[in-house]
């Protein structure tokens, strides 16, 4: 859940539908940035930027169970880091330009393929991912890619677009 610009009471009060059609689907309910928000909803996770704490204390406060990713830009020594820190999975991007966030790392897509043959945690990409040009970073590694306005802004709809990643597997 990613509602930037919001405090976490508002996130707290939208959080219960969207948290409802996960459970319904078997998808994790993943809190963006806050490990505190993370704890209040009982969500499954936790992503953090590189600013929204360690992932140790995230692993304290959620449990072993959580799921917990970190942001790592275009960089192999915060991955490593977060790795070695706990983390669940690490995310590199952003990788095309996005309207999503602004963005200041453009890392090429061969660090998914470093990350991949060197290390058993999955690697995520994120950033400006469309139909159009997520097979490069599929090919060069990515465990999962983290898709936003190319679902939700699609023109023939967001079933449209899922069906149309879905095709590149």
């Amino acid at each position: 859940m990613r509602l930037k610009g919001l405090d976490d009471h508002a996130v707290a009060a939208l959080a219960p539908p969207l948290q409802a059609i996960c459970a319904a689907h078997d998808v994790a309910f993943i809190v963006n940035d806050s490990i505190g928000l993370a704890k209040r909803l009982g969500a499954d996770g936790v992503h953090l930027g590189q600013g929204d704490g360690d992932p140790r204390d995230a692993r304290a406060v959620l449990g072993p169970g959580a799921q917990i990713g970190v942001t790592c830009h275009d960089s192999r020594h915060l991955a490593m880091e977060a790795g070695e820190a706990g983390a669940d999975y690490v995310a590199f991007g952003a990788f095309y330009p996005t309207d999503t966030k602004e963005t200041r790392h453009r890392p090429d897509p061969s660090i998914l393929g470093w990350w991949s043959t060197l290390f058993e945690i999955p690697c995520v990409a994120i950033g400006g991912i469309t139909p159009d040009n997520a097979a490069p970073l599929i090919a060069a590694g990515a465990d999962f890619l983290a898709v936003s306005g190319a679902v939700w802004n699609d023109a023939e709809g967001e079933a449209a677009a899922v069906a149309r990643f879905a095709d590149l597997l």
